[in-house]
């Protein structure tokens, strides 16, 4: 089932697919066909619950254009998931639900923190004066700032020294007295760090 296909049919809900080889009021068959990779069964399942789970969404964001973007990643994540659930230990519906929790919890976090940053973003920006070229640069050194305050100390130190001092890799040594092995190693760390954070929050924003 593509992302297409799941924003149409939620954009459209009075629409149906030409053929419809399943019963959707076999629950159990639709869970157990999820779970055995039977793609007909998710495309059942979204029928059948689509609705639920917007509703859900919708309710928790207070957006349904939002809630929309929620249902798609719920049955998505289901599909992806799907050996993680089995039918004998709880409902499927059930299941969805907590998947829609954690998806909904995921894009209220996104939405704080693309917030946190328009505010900061506009703080330094009336607090510099700031120009037309302005923005993009405020706003990339807010971004970079957030995420090296997650870093340990360490990989935290090496990386400002490097991005806010431009100090290269052997004069950061220098300065900290640190191996020049070692910094290199915390700064390909906490780089390698920063772009798995960064990426998640891509996803999810």
């Amino acid at each position: 089932m593509t992302a297409h296909r799941i924003t149409g049919d939620l954009a459209a809900p009075t629409e149906r697919p030409r053929q419809r080889p399943l019963d959707d009021g076999a629950d159990d068959r639709i869970a157990r066909g999820l779970v055995a990779g039977d793609e007909r069964c998710l495309d059942a399942a979204y029928r059948r619950w689509g609705r639920l789970v917007h509703t859900q969404a919708a309710r928790a964001l207070g957006d349904p254009r939002e809630a929309e973007d929620v249902t798609q990643q719920v049955f998505v994540a289901a599909w992806r998931g799907r050996a993680n659930f089995s039918p004998d230990r709880g409902s499927l519906p059930a299941w969805l639900t907590g998947i829609t929790r954690r998806k909904t919890a995921d894009a209220l976090t996104a939405r704080t923190r693309r917030t946190r940053l328009a505010a900061a973003l506009g703080a330094s920006l009336e607090h510099e004066g700031g120009s037309v070229e302005e923005p993009e640069r405020v706003l990339d050194r807010i971004v970079v700032t957030e995420e090296l305050a997650r870093l340990p100390r360490v990989q935290r130190d090496v990386l400002e020294l490097a991005y806010f001092a431009d100090l290269t890799q052997v004069q950061i040594a220098d300065r900290t007295g640190m191996p020049l092995g070692t910094v290199k190693s915390h700064a390909r760390r906490g780089l390698r760090s920063m772009r798995h954070n960064l990426a998640l929050a891509t996803a999810t924003g």
